[in-house]
């Protein structure tokens, strides 16, 4: 999965907020600008600073100590192009110094402003437009004058530039910024409550176990940008019910009719000859009606988990040793049954749970190499475990085990079906199986089956 695809959804929004917002700032204060700049209420950018600059560089003084304007390359290039460029330069003593037309309204102002050190003279804001003036005291070779000059010329692009970023740093970028930290702020908190319904609908989902049929997700304060998403997982939850449940009517189906034609084989095999062969016959026959009642009781359980009652593991499993003890003697072993405590109760269906437990200890006495010990054990935190001390199962294999028609002997005579069924009751009691090393060096089978809360078990 790429990064970007990992990315918060919040996070995408941010940035792309934050873009938006930058976007739009700038277009707002271009277009103020230019409204502005259009209506005349704005100063129009002039460069008198730089005719001001231009100027102190040619003032001098002749041989009589007046004041003169030197020629220099800069004033050429300036007179040239302002043909309207009117200046005033007057000294500390007096004397003035004029160049082209000086507007009436601003030839006594330099008098009066000899105090000041500049200025900017023109029209108030929302005046019609007129003419203005720039007025500065500068140092020069004639010594401290002040110079008196019209708008007029071109504006470096320089210019231009650093008046903007100067807006740009003055006014865009604090109001940019504090945008900017209220998406921050607020872009999570709106996505988090936007999205509490497709968290609950995520949470149900997790909730949803495999046996489980007819489970949807609600629709509930679901965003509607999200809602068929979830239409679509509740599509896919009916689809796999419908297929589930053809997958087990044909299971059933498949068990009920392979039982009469394998009682009607049974039934033929028994009126042959006695013989190795007739011997053979009868337990390959006996498999088929095995492997044929083991998936009716697959389907059996899954059907019936709703109507559990309380079970007794202590007495199931003292029963289960009882009754399986001749068979384990006669196999060459020890069956032992172990319990710390006189009963208890779980709920489950007790059917399914002594075929469980019958299925762990027949799979003990056909593999565990026929000498040893097995033990039935059940402890008070609702483990029951089967033990025995034969080779063990290696650990790549202890969940293959529990798949359906899976051997580890490609010759054994099961039907594969056995740890499968215990695997699933297990399963639908939502308990858990695992299988782990003996104390003997042999397989140990433990069972965990969730205890029931104080005072919910039924009577």
């Amino acid at each position: 999965m790429s990064t970007c695809t990992q990315c918060s959804l919040r996070w995408h929004l941010v940035v792309r907020l934050v873009g938006l917002q930058a976007a739009l700032l700038t277009l707002f204060m271009l277009a103020t600008l230019v409204a502005l700049w259009a209506s005349g209420c704005l100063v129009n950018l002039e460069p008198e600073d730089n005719v001001v600059d231009t100027l102190a560089a040619a003032v001098g003084r002749d041989a009589q100590g007046g004041l003169v304007i030197n020629a220099t390359p800069e004033l050429a290039r300036l007179r040239e192009a302002t043909p309207s460029l009117w200046f005033t330069v007057r000294d500390t003593e007096g004397d003035v110094l004029s160049e082209g037309e000086v507007p009436a309204k601003f030839a006594g102002v330099g008098k009066a402003l000899g105090e000041v050190g500049q200025a900017r003279l023109g029209w108030r804001l929302g005046d019609p437009p007129r003419s203005g003036a720039r007025m500065k005291q500068v140092e020069t070779a004639a010594g401290n004058v002040q110079i008196m000059t019209g708008y007029g010329g071109r504006v470096p692009i320089l210019s231009v530039i650093w008046a903007v970023l100067a807006i740009s740093v003055s006014v865009m970028l604090p109001v940019l910024a504090l945008m900017a930290v209220a998406t921050l702020i607020a872009t999570p908190i709106v996505v988090r409550r936007a999205l509490e319904g497709l968290n609950a609908a995520a949470a149900e989902a997790e909730l949803i176990e495999i046996s489980e049929r007819g489970a949807r997700l609600s629709l509930e304060n679901v965003p509607a940008e999200v809602v068929p998403l979830v239409d679509a997982v509740n599509d896919a939850l009916g689809r796999l019910d419908e297929g589930y449940e053809r997958r087990q009517r044909f299971l059933m189906d498949a068990a009920h009719e392979l039982r009469t034609p394998i009682a009607i084989l049974t039934t033929r095999l028994e009126g042959l000859e006695d013989g190795t062969q007739k011997t053979r016959l009868v337990a390959d026959a006996a498999r088929l009606a095995n492997l044929a009642e083991q998936l009716l009781d697959l389907q059996r359980v899954d059907q019936d988990r709703q109507s559990f009652v309380p079970v007794d593991l202590v007495n199931l499993g003292r029963q289960v040793a009882a009754d399986l003890a001749p068979l384990a003697i006669a196999a060459g072993f020890e069956l032992s049954f172990e319990a710390d405590a006189e009963y208890l109760n779980v709920s489950g269906d007790p059917l399914s749970l002594e075929r469980a437990l019958t299925n762990l200890v027949q799979n003990a006495i056909e593999h565990a190499g026929r000498r040893g010990a097995i033990t039935i054990r059940v402890e008070r935190s609702g483990v029951v475990e089967v033990v025995d001390e034969g080779k063990g199962i290696p650990e790549e294999h202890r969940r293959q085990i529990f798949e359906p028609f899976q051997r580890l002997q490609p010759r054994d005579r099961g039907a594969g079906l056995g740890l499968t069924l215990v695997s699933e009751i297990v399963r639908l009691h939502r308990g858990s199986i695992t299988v782990l090393d003996g104390p003997g060096g042999g397989a140990r089978f433990r069972i965990l089956l969730p205890m029931p809360q104080a005072g919910l078990m039924p009577g």
